[in-house]
């Protein structure tokens, strides 16, 4: 690092956990945030403030007046902007030593598995089942940490899902991929502004952790926030060896010749 950055990390040099060591983690590391949008803002705010050296932000969406509310990346001269182009503008004036990629795009399963093999860890920051499932599977597929996150109304959740660590769930382990889901969202039942900030928040710490090898994730753990209370209960989550999208990847050796012979 040069003088610039020591003085402008210097408060996470200070931390003995973090050090330059942490610091020169954060800055070679590669996010990928899918979603411009309420948890997607706060979480690209402060990744790109502590320094991840590269973001990439995926939002095939444009600003809208009501997004206002929440999603602060974003300001009332960018409405009708892409969402992606204008959190690029706002992280670059937060941070112009960083470089910040931003795609406006709806990526197929194929372009996001390519996306996700570049980076170090992915924020899932979108509001749909659908998209959250496909992210799963390339970030299981590629081998890289996920960090999952999702608000409405007053409530609030978030997890890692880790499956380097053959022990970690993913998130069809929790949500099956065919179990049906009603699907809500906040243009019709509304978020509570500082919940998609507290979440989105969290969200970039964890991501922060997994990149610089810090504490202890959640990874195996689903934190769920009733911000109406602000109340916090933690669930472990349990790995499903049958689960479509990671079970296989779970199987061990002396499991998988046991199997093999049982199928002779």
């Amino acid at each position: 690092m040069n003088d610039h950055q020591l003085l402008r990390y210097s408060r996470h040099i200070l931390l003995d956990e973090i050090d330059i060591q942490g610091q020169e983690k954060f800055l070679g590391a590669h996010a990928l945030i899918i979603g411009a949008g309420g948890l997607g803002s706060p979480a690209a705010f402060y990744l790109a403030s502590a320094g991840v050296g590269r973001i990439t932000l995926v939002d095939n969406d444009t600003v809208d007046l009501t997004n206002l509310q929440r999603q602060i990346l974003h300001t009332t001269e960018r409405v009708g902007h892409a969402k992606a182009k204008s959190g690029k503008q706002t992280l670059e004036q937060i941070n112009p030593t960083i470089e910040i990629n931003a795609l406006v795009e709806r990526v197929d399963d194929e372009r996001l598995l390519e996306l996700v093999r570049q980076a170090d860890v992915v924020l899932d920051c979108c509001d749909n089942f659908k998209t959250r499932h496909a992210v799963n599977r390339a970030c299981v597929a590629a081998g890289v940490p996920l960090v999952s996150g999702a608000a409405i109304r007053f409530d609030g959740q978030i997890a890692v899902f880790d499956t380097r660590k053959d022990e970690a769930p993913c998130y069809a382990c929790l949500f099956p991929p065919d179990q049906e889901f009603e699907e809500v969202q906040c243009s019709t039942m509304g978020v509570f502004a500082p919940l998609v900030g507290i979440v989105g928040t969290m969200q970039a710490a964890e991501a922060l952790k997994v990149v610089a090898g810090i504490g202890e994730t959640l990874a195996g753990r689903l934190l769920l926030l009733d911000a109406r209370s602000m109340e916090w209960s933690s669930i472990k989550i349990a790995r499903n060896t049958a689960c479509p999208v990671c079970g296989e990847r779970h199987v061990t050796p002396s499991h998988a010749s046991q199997e093999s012979a049982a199928n002779t």
